[in-house]
């Protein structure tokens, strides 16, 4: 079976050629003019932001200089030659991570156990009355906007230097930032079985537990296996103002100018967080299958 290919007459395939050449020249002028924007916008920020090359380049010898320093015990070998030397202290620097570890697991299971219960508020589809849900959205935005170290802050100065201050906070950051991503869950949730339940003349709360949570599940736990794992390391940082844990030996560390003990501590928190994701990612890939390793 034979086949006929048909070919434009040459002004009508002229007239296409050149509209295609003028698509790609506008398509090139536009990826240009975008990027032009982008670099003026990105000097712009790097003026506003006091960002200086030229400092950069003259001090950046001190910022390896210092790591030169951590990496040497105070005789003037190197770390890696005497572990006993550079690990003196790691019952009590053990003890102290599974403090900020407790911080981070009890901040984490109250931030969780709020953001579940003020969720459904805020979801769009879940929530009783627009006005209830708009309270709720302001609240968790404000717990997640304010910095957990502000918090920690705050808290230090209202109860005083230990762990209090730090579970504190990391409980209300946490509620902000997990009721978000739970809101967000129940928004994407099928509505046709809450019709179902709601036929049946089942209360809110009953469509909700019978509805919406056995579909949801197993991202709230996904997400709160996700945020312990960043709240320990939260959790370390906020030791820099007394709220408990690591941290505060590790500011100590830095104040005293201990290099061999920064280098240390980090280290220790380092492995703690990768045994930490590690644990986590099992975890959840054990409980909801290996694409939620991801």
């Amino acid at each position: 079976m034979t086949s006929a290919v048909s070919i434009l007459p040459e002004s009508q395939l002229a007239s296409l050629t050149e509209a295609y050449r003028m698509a790609v020249r506008r398509k090139r002028l536009r990826a240009l003019l975008s990027t032009a924007l982008f670099l003026a916008a990105l000097t712009l920020a790097a003026v506003g932001s006091e960002v200086n090359l030229r400092t950069l380049f003259t001090y950046f010898g001190n910022f390896v200089s210092y790591f030169d320093r951590i990496l040497t015990l105070d005789d003037g070998t190197r770390i890696w030659t005497n572990f006993g030397e550079w690990f003196w202290g790691w019952q009590k620097w053990l003890k102290l991570l599974g403090e900020t570890i407790l911080i981070s697991y009890v901040g984490t299971l109250a931030g969780a156990v709020l953001a579940f219960a003020l969720n459904f508020l805020a979801a769009e589809n879940t929530s009783p009355s627009p006005w209830l849900r708009f309270v709720v959205r302001r609240a968790l935005e404000f717990a997640r906007t304010v910095p957990g170290i502000v918090f920690a802050l705050i808290f230090v100065i209202a109860f005083g230097l230990g762990p209090m201050a730090g579970v504190l906070a990391i409980a209300i950051h946490s509620t902000g930032a997990l009721g978000k991503l739970f809101s967000e869950i129940v928004e994407n949730a099928d509505m046709k079985p809450v019709e179902g339940v709601r036929s049946t003349g089942a209360s809110w709360p009953s469509c909700m537990r019978f509805a919406i949570l056995p579909q949801v599940t197993a991202g709230y736990a996904s997400y709160a296996l996700l945020r312990f794992e960043i709240n320990v390391r939260e959790a370390s940082v906020m030791g820099f103002v007394g709220a408990g844990g690591i941290g505060q030996e590790l500011v100590v560390a830095i104040r005293k100018f201990y290099y061999s003990d920064v280098s240390a501590i980090l280290v220790t928190i380092i492995v703690t967080v990768f045994l930490i994701d590690i644990a986590t990612g099992w975890l959840r890939a054990r409980l909801f299958g290996r694409g939620a390793r991801a």
